[in-house]
């Protein structure tokens, strides 16, 4: 592979003359890895909060609990952009409830795409939750004019934005209707956490259960915010609107709501955590069948409120683990170009050819006979982790 400043030029058997070569030893060079789903601010947590198979619910209390309790977002963000990038990850989707300065503006962070989180379940908090989203895409927008000259969305820059209606039971249906519009008008893509637990699901269909009791703890209760026999469908079809839909989770996704999205496979992409899946017991995930109605599926590691790491990497393995009749092509495209393609930049990362940004990510080969096929197997039930990773051609991280 020949790489001229930021962009892959070439790529072949032989090198062209008079250039430098860089033996990178037995490694497999694969793209720059996307991990579409996470929380930096979380970073900082050593463990995830709760144990293994606590409720969604209750597991929602300590994070809000966390939330209070911090000080230095800034810091764990940087932390989290840190082991992004020596975890082989340089593109993600980060939700956020932080002020756009808390994100890193000098030294090597990965491509970012912000979404600006907005919660307001009751019909008296909709208004505010949307002009805070509004309030803090503007800062962003202003701040990357001061820094870059430009509000443009290219995928060149390292810091992107976008809306995030939080999840069913925390945010209204009349609420996620007016952030879908305002993503729409201003060309930005949409993510939302979707069909994530049982309680979710009895929320929408009965009005009650144990998010209804944590919405009145919180003082958010609104009797008549979700119409009684809602589903998960009534939620993909606003999201039909947005110009890109993430939906983040889907757990607990029918396959005629699976059906649905792959018939909206343009524009609309699942998002699968598999660890976090694991952490909170769920049986198993609907991939095979999300996979066979033609859905774009991209891989994601909510954060360490949930997850030992931020590895996308280990996503990849424990996607191989769980579901051994997926091909290990899927899953390496579930991890690099799905996730490009979900966000809107699959013209500049995801891959490894000519005229894409040289974002890549070496993982050490184990000893094995054959062709690719079978040396990417062997990455994947390895647990070897990355060694270097290149940010548009430059080394930004590495253990080697």
């Amino acid at each position: 592979m020949t790489i001229e400043g930021e962009r892959i030029v070439q790529v072949g058997r032989t090198a062209p003359r008079n250039v430098e070569v860089q033996d990178l030893g037995n490694v497999a060079l694969i793209p720059g890895l996307i991990n579409t789903h996470t929380h930096l601010e979380f970073s900082d947590l050593k463990k995830p909060l709760g144990k293994r198979g606590v409720s969604l619910p209750d597991w929602v209390r300590l994070v809000i609990s966390r939330r209070q309790q911090r000080t230095k977002t800034s810091q764990a963000i940087a932390k989290g952009c840190v082991e992004l990038l020596a975890q082989g990850v340089t593109t993600a989707g980060e939700i956020s409830t932080a002020d756009p300065s808390a994100y890193p503006c000098v030294g090597p962070t990965p491509r970012l795409v912000v979404f600006q989180e907005a919660i307001g379940f009751s019909q008296a908090r909709a208004n505010s939750s949307l002009n805070a989203v509004k309030n803090r895409l503007d800062v962003a927008q202003e701040t990357l004019r001061a820094t870059t000259g430009s509000v443009t969305h290219s995928a060149d820059l390292r810091y992107r934005l976008g809306v995030s209606p939080h999840a069913p039971y925390s945010v209204s249906p009349p609420l996620i209707r007016e952030l879908v519009s305002t993503a729409s008008q201003r060309g930005l893509p949409v993510t939302m956490h979707l069909a994530e637990s049982p309680e979710e699901i009895e929320l929408l269909r009965e009005g009650k259960g144990p998010f209804q009791k944590l919405l009145e703890e919180r003082g958010m209760w609104d009797l008549w915010a979700i119409p009684r026999g809602s589903l998960a469908m009534d939620y993909i079809r606003m999201m039909t609107l947005a110009p890109r839909a993430l939906l983040v989770h889907g757990n607990f996704l029918d396959h005629q709501a699976l059906a649905m999205m792959g018939r909206h496979v343009v524009s609309m992409s699942l998002v699968y955590c598999p660890r976090s899946h694991g952490f909170f017991g769920y049986p198993e995930y609907p991939l095979a069948d999300a996979l066979s109605l033609g859905v774009r599926v991209c891989l994601g590691t909510d954060s360490r409120a949930s997850n030992p790491d931020l590895s996308l990497l280990s996503e990849m393995r424990e996607v191989v683990r769980r579901h051994p009749h997926v091909s290990v092509e899927t899953v390496l495209r579930m991890g690099t170009m799905s996730g490009a393609e979900a966000l809107g930049v699959e013209h500049a990362v995801g891959g490894i050819r000519p005229g894409l940004l040289a974002d890549l990510t070496t993982v050490p080969l184990p000893t094995v006979q054959g062709n690719a096929y079978d040396k990417l197997t062997a990455i994947l039930h390895d647990t070897a982790a990355p060694t270097n990773t290149w940010l548009a051609g430059q080394l930004v991280s590495s253990t080697a």
